[in-house]
């Protein structure tokens, strides 16, 4: 398949007027400004201020999303299906939820990458949330009611196995599983970040690794839905409202297939300080629990809803230990996986998960 769009470094004001007047805005863009954006790890993201000839108008900026330019981050990529992922989200998927995504321009890919590009709506004056400061309750909130709009269109549907697409790999499909893959990267990171850790957090950390069976690397459970896998404030954007806040989702490279409260879950866990957590975090779940209801789930009492997010707790500890040590590395990365890594842990061990490593 040959490429039918620029990559970061060669976009034209005459292929953003294309992408524009293809998606129904007569328009002609004469020039732009780019600008780097965002903290990814696998994409990285630019943003576009437009100028427009004169008798014409259209969005004042656009956001496009490329692979990284580091070639460990593109080939781990390709690898985990990170970027046809992303794709064929917004090509196959979008339109059928009701989570706030942004608008695409444009989206396409060369086979399964890492030659990819996604066109979107700049979401500003809305800001991305900030993973190592934390967030607010009230942010929180907002977030977890958002993942209705991803869970409920698809509960235990049969329809999501038609997205063949939609199935993660391993970095080799022929080699090991995911959590041989998590044993083989476990002795890296704690090396790496273990003396940042508490003697308990280690501890869980090394249990999830070592457990037969475990929440993290089960086998389909009854209980699925599409899930965003990496649900977590680097990857929204925040806008406030009065009371509220206006939740956007970005950074689709990891949807699939999964139980619904890991989402929940590993935003929780990841997202607020401990102290914020266990002072808001059962009113915050019962709240999506209500809403699921309210969108046609059944069959789905509040116990079962509270017994999967302690399970969901150990949903952080795959993005953390395996993540962590196949991407490139940056300073804000290592800040980034000691905060999930502390935040996650001692989420598991303040629910007492513990019980469902065996």
């Amino acid at each position: 398949m040959a490429r039918n769009f620029p990559d970061s470094d060669s976009v034209s004001p005459q292929w953003l007027t294309q992408c524009l007047n293809d998606s129904g805005i007569a328009c002609q863009v004469e020039s732009f400004s780019a600008k780097r954006v965002g903290t990814g790890q696998i994409g990285k993201c630019v943003r576009y201020e437009l100028t427009y000839g004169e008798g014409h108008q259209g969005p004042s900026s656009l956001v496009a999303k490329f692979p990284s330019d580091d070639p460990t981050s593109r080939a781990t990529g390709v690898a985990l299906r990170n970027f046809i992922k992303e794709v064929r989200f917004y090509q196959e998927l979008q339109s059928n939820l009701f989570i706030r995504t942004p608008k695409i321009y444009f989206a396409d890919i060369v086979d399964e990458g890492p030659d990819f590009v996604v066109l979107m709506e700049d979401l500003a004056p809305a800001e991305q949330g900030d993973q190592l400061k934390g967030t607010t309750a009230a942010v929180a909130t907002a977030a977890v009611n958002e993942l209705v709009g991803l869970h409920a269109p698809y509960w235990c549907s049969d329809k999501v196995h038609e997205f063949d697409w939609l199935q993660t790999k391993t970095l080799d499909d022929s080699g090991p599983t995911t959590q041989q893959l998590y044993q083989a990267q476990l002795p890296g990171f704690i090396e790496r970040y273990g003396p940042n850790l508490q003697a308990d957090e280690i501890r869980i950390i090394e249990q999830v690794g070592a457990a037969e069976t475990g929440p993290l690397f089960a086998a389909m459970p009854d209980i699925f839905s599409l899930i965003h896998i990496d649900y977590r404030l680097d990857n929204i954007m925040i806008l406030p409202r009065d009371d509220t806040y206006d939740i956007t989702t970005v950074d689709w490279q990891s949807v699939s297939v999964g139980p619904p409260l890991n989402d929940v879950a590993y935003f929780m866990g990841a997202g607020l300080l401990p102290a914020v957590r266990r002072d808001f975090e059962q009113d915050i779940v019962r709240g999506y629990h209500e809403l699921l209801l309210q969108n046609g789930v059944t069959g789905f009492d509040w116990d079962a809803c509270w017994n999967a997010y302690r399970q969901g707790t150990f949903a952080g500890f795959g993005v953390t230990v395996i993540a962590s040590m196949i991407v490139e590395r940056t300073e804000r990365g290592d800040q980034m996986f000691i905060a999930m890594a502390e935040r996650h842990a001692r989420h598991a061990l303040d629910l007492g998960a513990e019980e469902f490593l065996v």
